[in-house]
């Protein structure tokens, strides 16, 4: 099974919601959204950042987007007035979440998946 990351077929930004952060996942093509739509769950997401993750994580869909965006609650050590964490805004956050590793589908190319 070939892995891939989501930085190769997805750009992502990422903020902060107060003690949360917010991580928009943005896929390159259709083929690559209804990938990321399969692989990426709310499960997956939650083991990815368990390290700073301390709460639920929700996920919404946003279709006509070719996006999934993501609350890790309990992330931030209070929010960025309060947080002593370097990153206290998750801005990072986007960038973690390309580092993520998922299968590429049998029967798909890399290049199906890239703009």
């Amino acid at each position: 099974m070939t892995m891939i990351k989501l930085g190769q077929i997805a750009h992502a930004r990422s903020g902060d919601k107060g003690d949360g952060s917010n991580v928009g996942l943005i896929a390159y093509t259709d083929a690559g959204y209804r990938v990321i739509h399969e692989a990426v769950t709310v499960e997956r997401v939650k083991r990815h950042f368990s390290q700073i993750c301390f709460g639920e994580v929700e996920r919404y869909e946003v279709p006509n987007l070719r996006a999934l965006n993501f609350l890790l609650h309990d992330s931030l050590g209070g929010g960025g007035s309060e947080s002593v964490k370097t990153d206290a805004q998750g801005k990072t956050h986007g960038q973690a979440l390309l580092l993520m590793e998922i299968p590429l589908p049998d029967g798909l190319s890399l290049s199906e998946l890239i703009a």
